[in-house]
C-alpha cells in the first residue's frame, strides 16, 4: 500500500456522465470548489455523455483504480439502468462507491386544471382508465417512479391501467402535465419547485419521510407506504471496483468537508435537495437497497428494457 501513501499527488479526473446543466452536472459542479479545496489538488470536471449515464460509467469502470479516475453516479446510472436495462455494459459490482452525498425527494404532481387534489383522488381517476403519466424517457427514473407509486397505491396492474407518454426529457415530462398532455408525473422536487411555487403544478405526495420544503402535502411515512422512500434521486462518487480502502476513507474525510460548505449547501438547499454525506459503507447499503426494490419492481411487471 506504500505507492498509496501520497494520494493525491496529482489532479483528479472527475467524470460527468450526464450533459451540462442536467440535475448531475449542477450538483458536480456546485461541489466543484469546496471539494477541490479539500483535495487539495486540481479536480478535472469533464462531461461523458451518451447512453442515458452508461458512456461516462464505463470510463470510470475501465480506468485504473488508484483514485485518479472518478465518477459523479447519479440514480440513473447506478440504480435504475441497471434495474431496468438487460444490456448494460456494466454492474454494481463494477465500481466502488465512496459516497452518496445528495438525495432529491420524488414529488407526484398534476395540473391544477384536473381537478385532482390527493393521491385518493388520482388512485380513484386510474381506476376509473384514461389517466396518462409523461416521464423523461423510457427506463428513466421517472418512469420507474409513476409505476412504483400506482403499485404502490394498489393499482393490480399500472403498466396497462395507465398510458405511459414518454419524453425527451425531465423539463420536457413536467411540461406535458402543465399543458395537459399528461395526466400526473412524478419527478424530482428539484425539478417540479417553481412550478408548484407558481401554483402552475398541484403535488399530491413526497416520497420522503420527512417534509419538503415548499412541498405543503403528506409524506409517503404521512400515506402509510414506507416501502416509497427507496425512490429517490441521488448523487454519489465512485471509483472503479478495486479502489483501494485508505483511498475510499479519504473521499469520505474530503466529502465531509465539502458538503458542510454553506455556499454549496445554500445553493442545493435552493433547489430541493438534501444534503446528507454517507460513509462509503452506508452509501453502498443504500445503493444496493434501492437497485434490489427496483429490480423486484420491474421484474414483477416486466418493465425490463432488452434493447
Amino acid at each position: 500500500m506504500a505507492a498509496f501513501a501520497e494520494y493525491p499527488e496529482r489532479a483528479i479526473n472527475m467524470v460527468i456522465p450526464y450533459g451540462a446543466g442536467g440535475a448531475t452536472d449542477i450538483s458536480a459542479r456546485n461541489i466543484a470548489a469546496a471539494l477541490g479545496e479539500a483535495v487539495g489538488k486540481p479536480l478535472i470536471m469533464a462531461n461523458v455523455t451518451g447512453a442515458g449515464g452508461a458512456t461516462g460509467s464505463v470510463a470510470v469502470q475501465n480506468a485504473k483504480p488508484d483514485g485518479y479516475t472518478m465518477l459523479f453516479a447519479r440514480v440513473g446510472s447506478h440504480s435504475v439502468n441497471p434495474a431496468m436495462k438487460a444490456t448494460l455494459p456494466y454492474t454494481l459490482d463494477d465500481f466502488r462507491f465512496v459516497t452518496v452525498y445528495e438525495i432529491n425527494p420524488v414529488a407526484c404532481a398534476v395540473s391544477p386544471q384536473s381537478g385532482i387534489t390527493s393521491m385518493d383522488d388520482l388512485i380513484a381517476k386510474v381506476n376509473e382508465g384514461g389517466v396518462t403519466y409523461s416521464s423523461s424517457g423510457v427506463g428513466s427514473l421517472l418512469h420507474l417512479a409513476a409505476v412504483m407509486v400506482l403499485s404502490e397505491f394498489g393499482v393490480a396492474d399500472p403498466l396497462n391501467q395507465t398510458t405511459h407518454i414518454p419524453q425527451k426529457g425531465g423539463g420536457e415530462a413536467a411540461t406535458a402535465v402543465l399543458n395537459g398532455t399528461a395526466t400526473f408525473l412524478c419527478t424530482n422536487t428539484s425539478a417540479i419547485s417553481n412550478f408548484v411555487a407558481n401554483q402552475q403544478l398541484v403535488p399530491l405526495m413526497v416520497t420522503t419521510k420527512e417534509p419538503v420544503a415548499g412541498f405543503d402535502v403528506p409524506t409517503a411515512a404521512d400515506l402509510g407506504k414506507p416501502a416509497l422512500h427507496q425512490l429517490v434521486g441521488w448523487t454519489g462518487i465512485a471509483g472503479p471496483a478495486g479502489l483501494p480502502d485508505d483511498v475510499a476513507a479519504k473521499w469520505g474525510e474530503w466529502m465531509n468537508v465539502a458538503a458542510a460548505d454553506q455556499g454549496f449547501l445554500d445553493q442545493m438547499t435552493s433547489l430541493g435537495s438534501v444534503i446528507e454525506v454517507m460513509s462509503p459503507e452506508d452509501a453502498n447499503s443504500f445503493i444496493q437497497t434501492q437497485y434490489e426494490t427496483f429490480k423486484k419492481l420491474v421484474d414483477d411487471l416486466g418493465m425490463r428494457v432488452e434493447g
